[in-house]
């Protein structure tokens, strides 16, 4: 054998941990083992040898060459992030931060737009919209957009859906027209490519443009090539407000038609005058459920949403892209009809602005635009006012100006809403957020302070401290939960065999630090994190590490 093929092969068995003389990489011991599953937790070890769990138990025999005593900490499968932005912070920084320190080990990103597929013109605007944060556009299908992420290494595992806005704009562009019978093939093509590429199912977002524009059965047919593939159809349903229950009965008739596994993102009943309707929504759900239909949601743990500015314009003055929204918006005859649709009650789409209740609950967050970063933190009341201008016209303006949605938050939502549905088992969690850091650029936006709480304030608010749900059902559901609805193999739970995702925290001072007005802080009390048995957390501080993976669903064909 040649020496250099002997080096080699040398080199790999030290990589694969076989130089070590101990019995184990990690050894977590002492610790209340609250293993996914929502049983009681009991006093116990778990050990990791390379990415996986070998041992769970009141005991393992053997040493680790990494040895953590836990008395009085919890040790955990790492959560699952079932809505996530961070498709564009981790370029930026491939450490996940407000995500890792609570204790997030997986993103799931895509929801209606996902990173792929691309063609040369989506490309291209893709480019042209960027923000602050900066990257080249190297892929071209989804699942090379993951690849490409795992390959630069990402603290943290990564999985995506396909987007059926992305799908319809790659085919159709920003027109309000149903696909041609051609369009709509291709479309299912594109479905069908990236669900074997690893996609875990098909996901909308049909209050914005140009999602929508389309039908249902449209949105049927994609379904129909996911559940093909062992997919499910996640949601942000059409309406969230006046048309709540309506827009459940559509979502519902998916996923019955396309018999397919169904998930509403971020469940919510938005504006005062819906509020009542939630309970009407949980019986529709559970109904569904006792019929043996596989329907579940996501939610954050805060009472205010966020999204941009175009969620307070109505759909038709979105038409075209960017371009044609804003060129209509410098029209004085448009504007006035604009202006005067923002303020009439309607069920053809989901007004923001009305469901916000006043301008002074629309806090403006996120500019690109340098000169109107100064309003970052300020209503679109308090703007209107500085301006001299009205709120309405202080929306449209700022749209113009900014060439973006313009990030802000809507305090839309009832607490005692968000405390039923902390209740609900089916109920998984999300940040809709990006991962962000508190730190560089980063800071030249106030993001909504789930991005650095929601998964931290279910277990340290909700949990512990108001005891609305057990400490170890609050982890069911940030792990096993959302890992079985993913249909993803060996992950979310701690079991023998299963991959090393595993948070470790401290079941008395974990939770959010981060506000309205101060939303860059870290949740505390997460002492631990191992990504695929890699110890990204340290005694609470990152070590650098980057073993994060892209996670495929279950259409994937190698």
């Amino acid at each position: 054998m040649k020496r250099g093929m002997m080096l080699a092969i040398g080199m790999l068995l030290v990589g694969a941990g076989c130089s070590s003389s101990k019995d184990f990489d990690v050894v977590i011991r002492n610790a209340t083992i609250m293993d996914g599953s929502g049983a009681d937790g009991y006093v116990g070890d778990v050990a990791i040898r390379g990415e996986r769990i070998v041992s769970v138990g009141p005991k393992v025999e053997g040493e680790g060459d990494v040895d953590i005593d836990a008395t009085g900490l919890v040790v955990a499968p790492g959560f699952i992030n079932m809505l996530s932005w961070a498709g564009e912070s981790l370029f930026e920084d491939n450490r996940a931060m407000s995500d890792i320190l609570q204790g997030v080990t997986l993103e799931v990103m895509g929801e209606g737009r996902s990173m792929g597929p691309l063609n040369d013109a989506m490309k291209k605007e893709m480019v042209e919209e960027q923000g602050d944060i900066k990257f080249d556009v190297k892929w071209t299908t989804l699942g090379e957009y993951l690849s490409h992420l795992e390959k630069r290494g990402v603290s943290v595992n990564v999985a995506s859906f396909v987007g059926a806005t992305t799908v319809r704009i790659h085919e159709i562009g920003y027109d309000d027209r149903e696909p041609t019978a051609d369009e709509l093939e291709r479309m299912k093509a594109l479905v069908d490519q990236a669900m074997k590429e690893g996609a875990v199912g098909l996901s909308t977002s049909l209050i914005y443009a140009p999602a929508f524009y389309a039908k249902t059965d449209e949105i049927i047919a994609l379904a129909k090539v996911a559940a093909k593939h062992g997919g499910i159809y996640t949601s942000h349903m059409r309406n969230e407000a006046d048309n709540l229950l309506e827009a459940f009965d559509e979502f519902l008739l998916i996923a019955k038609s396309a018999n397919i596994p169904a998930e509403v993102y971020h469940i919510k009943a938005s504006g005062r005058a819906n509020w009542s309707k939630l309970p009407a929504l949980l019986s529709r759900i559970d109904a569904a459920r006792a019929q043996g239909l596989k329907i579940t949601a996501d939610m954050y743990t805060y009472r205010a949403s966020s999204t941009g500015l175009d969620a307070v314009m109505p759909p038709w003055v979105q038409e075209g892209g960017r371009e044609a929204w804003e060129n209509r918006l410098k029209d004085p005859a448009i504007r006035a009809k604009v202006k005067e649709e923002m303020n009439t009650p309607t069920t053809e789409w989901d007004n923001g602005y009305l469901s916000a209740g006043s301008p002074d609950n629309i806090l403006l967050v996120g500019f690109r635009n340098d000169d109107l970063k100064k309003y970052t933190g300020k209503t679109l009341a308090e703007v209107a006012k500085l301006r001299g201008t009205s709120p309405e016209d202080t929306a449209m303006d700022l749209v113009i100006e900014d060439h973006s949605d313009v990030g802000a938050i809507f305090f839309t939502m009832s607490e005692d809403n968000v405390r039923t549905k902390i209740q609900q088992p089916y109920i998984s969690i999300c940040s809709d957020a990006g991962s962000y850091a508190t730190e560089g650029i980063f800071l030249k936006r106030n993001p909504h302070p789930r991005a650095y709480g929601s998964f931290a304030r279910f277990i340290g608010k909700y949990a512990r401290d108001e005891g609305l749900v057990r400490v170890e059902d609050a982890v069911r559901r940030m792990s096993s939960l959302p890992a079985e609805n993913l249909s993803l193999k060996s992950r979310g739970r701690l079991a023998d065999g299963y991959f090393a995702d595993v948070v470790v925290f401290d079941p008395k001072t974990f939770g959010d630090q981060a506000t309205f007005s101060e939303p860059h802080q870290y949740a505390t009390g997460m002492k631990h994190v191992f990504v695929n048995g890699g110890h990204v957390v340290k005694e609470g501080k990152h070590t650098g590490a980057t073993p994060g993976k892209f996670v495929r669903g279950p259409g994937w064909t190698n």
